[in-house]
């Protein structure tokens, strides 16, 4: 599986960047209100979705899956936020914490299958916990207000960015070894 990620470091990148910066906005502008931020939240996962796709075009047949679900789930949720921006705040907050909990397993799953071929693939695998138990929490407590949401998905948003960035950093030097 790794072999998938060697020539294409930089779309995990590429997805960690956006992450940050969708976090740091959502953290910088809290009081944003939610209907744009589900604007936002709509392009950015359908970047991601997209990005996600262009992986799976480009990994064996046998570790697609992960990432074809990984991408049609970014792209549904994305779509879903911005076709109907005025969604209630508890119907957005919703789709988001079933969106973290789709891309939290689906990195789990990834990070299982690198396992015997990275080291450090606890970062993924944290990565994909850290999306679950987020959005479990947002679907326990989706009254919790604009504001609170907004800072959660943004620390949550730059957190897993910043793992995704160090992950595409370690695949990236693997393949400079020459694995």
């Amino acid at each position: 599986m790794i072999d998938d990620y060697l020539g294409h470091w930089w779309v995990l990148t590429l997805r960690g960047v956006l992450a940050l910066l969708f976090g740091i906005m959502a953290v910088a502008w809290p009081a944003i209100t939610l209907l744009v931020l589900a604007v936002v939240f709509g392009a950015y996962a359908i970047v991601d979705g997209a990005l996600a796709a262009v992986a799976a075009t480009r990994a064996a047949k046998g570790h697609r899956a992960p990432l074809i679900l990984l991408a049609v789930a970014g792209l549904l949720f994305g779509i879903m936020c911005i076709v109907w921006p005025g969604l209630t705040v508890l119907v957005v907050t919703l789709l988001i914490g079933i969106w973290a909990i789709v891309t939290g397993v689906m990195e789990i799953m990834t990070a299982i299958r690198m396992r015997r071929e990275i080291q450090g693939e606890w970062l993924h695998v944290l990565a994909g916990v850290l999306s679950v138990l987020f959005g479990v929490l947002v679907l326990v407590w989706p009254a919790t207000g604009a504001i609170t949401v907004a800072l959660i998905i943004g620390i949550y948003a730059i957190v897993a960015g910043i793992m995704l960035i160090i992950l595409s950093l370690r695949v990236r030097k693997l393949r400079e070894v020459g694995r």
